[in-house]
């Protein structure tokens, strides 16, 4: 009887607390070498509290962090660190990085890709380039259907950017309140 209980409880408290397996955009980068994947990117900073309820609200909802562990290379970055790697050719810092700083300047790489606050999410097609870019807050179910049409590419059906634009207004979520 204790044996069953045990397992139960396993079951049920791995579904409160899923997460998602987070790399390093090196990390990512490297695993795109063996098995191609999308990437989708976290831009996030240490003080950014929208940014602090995402990770525990958004990403960590049993569907999305199953969803992105299983069909993406989920990559958290912080847009105002001081990674350096190396993508494009291109090596990407934060030159003005002051270890301590409450807010730093924002790093090459968010510039690079067009992040001006935070939150936003970035998403790479398996050769690393831009797909799209979201800012701002999502919850689960406002991200849900991003990760579902990227995912399956069905975003390369849009002829426009009008149609894409289009086409966000009816997105529908899969996750049930």
């Amino acid at each position: 009887m204790s044996k069953v209980f045990l397992i139960i409880s396993v079951l049920i408290s791995s579904s409160f607390f899923s997460q998602v397996k987070w790399m390093t955009m090196e990390e990512a980068l490297k695993s795109q070498e063996t098995k191609p994947k999308k990437i989708i990117i976290d831009f996030y900073a240490d003080w950014c509290e929208p940014c602090k309820i995402m990770e525990k609200n958004t990403y960590n909802h049993p569907e999305i962090s199953t969803y992105l562990n299983e069909n993406y290379y989920p990559v958290k970055f912080n847009a105002e660190g001081n990674q350096v790697f190396t993508l494009y050719g291109r090596t990407f810092g934060n030159p003005d990085f002051v270890i301590g700083k409450r807010k730093n300047s924002m790093h090459d790489f968010s510039k690079f890709m067009n992040v001006n606050a935070v939150p936003s999410v970035v998403f790479l097609d398996e050769q690393n380039m831009p797909i799209t870019i979201i800012n701002g807050f999502l919850t689960a179910k406002e991200i849900d259907p991003y990760l579902r049409i990227i995912s399956t590419n069905d975003y390369k059906k849009f002829k426009s950017r009008e149609e894409w634009e289009n086409s966000q207004k009816k997105m529908k979520s899969n996750i049930k309140d």
